[in-house]
């Protein structure tokens, strides 16, 4: 008896993807393109001739069919950002004889109208994590975390490996790392992923309100019951963003849910029992305000057990260009600047910024400056004064005070004039009048 595949011909199975409710591509183990659906090359305006034997993410916006080529990593229903909008994608590792020979992609979507019928169920799915509480399906999974150097990596196999259990997590960064969306990844892959995901800033809820947030409240009337963050995330996930900013008396209760398993609303004399597992975020170490009295010993060593240190933009410059293609085409579809790229003069201050704000500082940087550009070229003049400024360094020391003061001076005078040939432009970017601007450029010869 033959099989289903002996009996349909290479012309049935083409037909086959032609037509299925969804477009498809299928890469290399080099991530070009070895075949993509008719539907799919319509919709991204190109013709399969174009589009088979380029790299993928030259043909696909935002693709990320070479991480699953390289990681191994499959992405079911995974939110696609492109055009403007998001779709569900899956991804999948070809394999022969144990290796990775390529990959295989889908989007759920056929046509125009299935796209606009269906993405904004997804759009309204992805907008459900608010400001303080998400009561349904995180957003963040482990494969949105953009990032292959050796330093996101460690910290998405960590991830992996404590995400089922019910440990409470401490997570530290710099300002604008995205500590919230490792929170999320790591709700997304554990077994409480069905319940909800809730946010709680520290820093944001003045010190009178936060113990009504988190504990809720009972009373005879209805006006004086409020139920807390802890009672909405029951079952789920509770995120304690800017911990270090909790009142010690605060830190007590927290340290009563940790040890206990129980919280006492205001007005209640009985302990509550809850189901609800702990992640913390912090941008500063815990142990130094442990150190300086701000944070409780014993809650310190109960919670810090499993932390996750997520590195500052500068120190992970390997996922740099990874990350502001991905912001940067994502703002231009948003906006409808499809044919805007960024100047090679550009990209080196970009890259050459220390970046204090993280990745978050990136992101609004990038946005900004599209936004700034009316041409199809983002030059340096669309870039923060900041940013267009190179950083520079006093490493003499042979140098008296006032040598190292010219020489940083004179620095920074010619890196200007190299970005801004108008002297009367740079004069202005410095801060300086025309006539003190001109003495300076005699006195250095410039």
């Amino acid at each position: 008896m033959t099989s289903v595949t002996d009996r349909l011909t290479e012309s049935v199975l083409l037909e086959i993807l032609e037509n299925a409710f969804q477009w498809f591509v299928v890469v290399d183990r080099e991530a070009n393109i070895l075949y993509i659906n008719e539907e799919y090359c319509k919709f991204l305006e190109t013709t399969r001739e174009k589009a088979i034997g380029m790299p993928v993410e030259e043909v696909i916006e935002n693709s990320r069919m070479h991480e699953v080529v390289q990681t191994g990593e499959v992405h079911i229903a995974s939110p696609h950002f492109i055009k403007g909008t998001y779709m569900l994608a899956n991804r999948v590792p070809l394999e022969v004889d144990g290796e990775i020979v390529g990959a295989f992609g889908s989007v759920m979507f056929r046509d125009l109208n299935d796209w606009n019928n269906l993405s904004s169920h997804v759009r309204t799915t992805m907008e459900k994590i608010k400001v303080g509480h998400a009561t349904e399906n995180t957003i963040f999974q482990l494969q949105d975390i953009l990032g292959s150097s050796d330093s996101i990596r460690s910290v998405k196999e960590t991830i992996q490996m404590i995400a089922p259990s019910d440990l409470p997590v401490l997570i530290q960064g710099e300002s604008g790392t995205g500590k919230e969306m490792f929170a999320q990844s790591i709700h997304y892959l554990s077994n409480r992923s069905d319940k909800p995901f809730v946010k709680v800033n520290c820093a944001a809820i003045p010190v009178d309100f936060l113990e009504l947030e988190l504990f809720g409240s009972v009373g005879s009337t209805e006006h004086s019951q409020r139920k807390g963050r802890f009672h909405q995330a029951e079952g789920g996930t509770l995120f304690l963003d800017d911990l270090g900013d909790m009142p010690l008396p605060l830190q007590v209760e927290l340290l009563r849910v940790l040890q206990e398993g129980t919280i006492e609303p205001i007005g209640s004399q009985k302990a509550i029992k809850v189901n609800v597992r702990i992640i913390a975020a912090v941008n500063q170490p815990l142990k130094t305000l442990m150190e300086s009295g701000k944070f409780r010993e014993d809650l310190y060593y109960r919670i810090h057990a499993i932390t996750l240190q997520i590195p500052p933009l500068r120190q992970r410059m390997d996922d740099f260009e990874e990350i502001t293609s991905h912001f940067f085409h994502g703002t231009i579809a948003k906006v409808g600047k499809r044919n805007l790229s960024i100047a090679a003069e550009t990209m080196q201050y970009l890259k050459e910024y220390s970046w204090p704000g993280n990745v978050r500082e990136l992101y609004n940087v990038i946005q900004a400056a599209v936004y700034l550009t009316n041409g199809d070229v983002v030059l340096p003049s669309a870039l923060p004064q900041e940013v267009r400024l190179k950083s520079l360094y006093y490493t003499s020391n042979t140098q008296t005070l006032q040598q190292a003061v010219e020489q940083l001076e004179m620095n920074i005078i010619s890196e200007t004039l190299q970005a801004f040939p108008s002297r009367r432009e740079a004069a202005k970017l410095l801060g300086l009048s025309k006539s003190t601007f001109y003495e300076k450029l005699k006195k250095y010869n410039f």
